[in-house]
């Protein structure tokens, strides 16, 4: 086989203006943007395209998102590299706290633990990622993460720091 064989792969990301959702963020409380932009209400942020995630459940305190695990996440074994797990429970856990927040306030992550139990590939489905705010204070905040393939099964867990400050 030659060079242009099938087996090469292209993936084409498109995204909107990452700036008008950060202004939306500015102008609500976290839980009003987490549902507005479940209802379509803003353009996803361009990591979400970027890595196939999509925001599936909001209320306050707990964020569900799915991500596809397709072969661009694929790391040189054959399985989806760890960083995309990180990315889908940092996503997650983030967002978790950002829900409990009013407008005004913003958060980072500090931190954050990953543990890996399961390898995942195109065939264990969209993976299930859910966060958790555990506490949500002045200055800092704690959440923690778990992720399920499409049977169930538990592939990784997390937990974070974030520091939260004024905007």
């Amino acid at each position: 086989m030659n060079e242009a064989s099938s087996s090469r792969r292209e993936r084409i990301v498109r995204w909107e203006d990452p700036l008008a959702v950060a202004r939306m963020a500015r102008e609500m409380s976290g839980l009003e943007l987490f549902r507005t932009l479940l209802a379509g209400g803003g353009a996803p942020p361009p990591i979400s395209q970027l890595m196939g995630q999509t925001l599936e459940e909001v209320e306050e305190g707990r964020i569900v998102m799915k991500l596809a695990p397709g072969e661009h996440l694929y790391n040189p074994i054959g399985m989806v590299h760890g960083g995309a797990m990180a990315t889908l429970l940092d996503s997650v856990m983030g967002c978790a706290v950002h829900t409990m927040l009013p407008k005004g306030r913003a958060y980072t992550t500090l931190e954050i633990k990953v543990n890996y139990l399961r390898a995942i590939t195109v065939d264990s489905g969209a993976i299930s990622g859910e966060g958790r705010a555990v506490h949500v204070g002045r200055r800092s905040a704690v959440a923690e993460g778990k992720a399920f393939d499409s049977a169930g099964k538990l592939v990784a867990t997390g937990s974070t720091t974030c520091m939260v400050f004024d905007v």
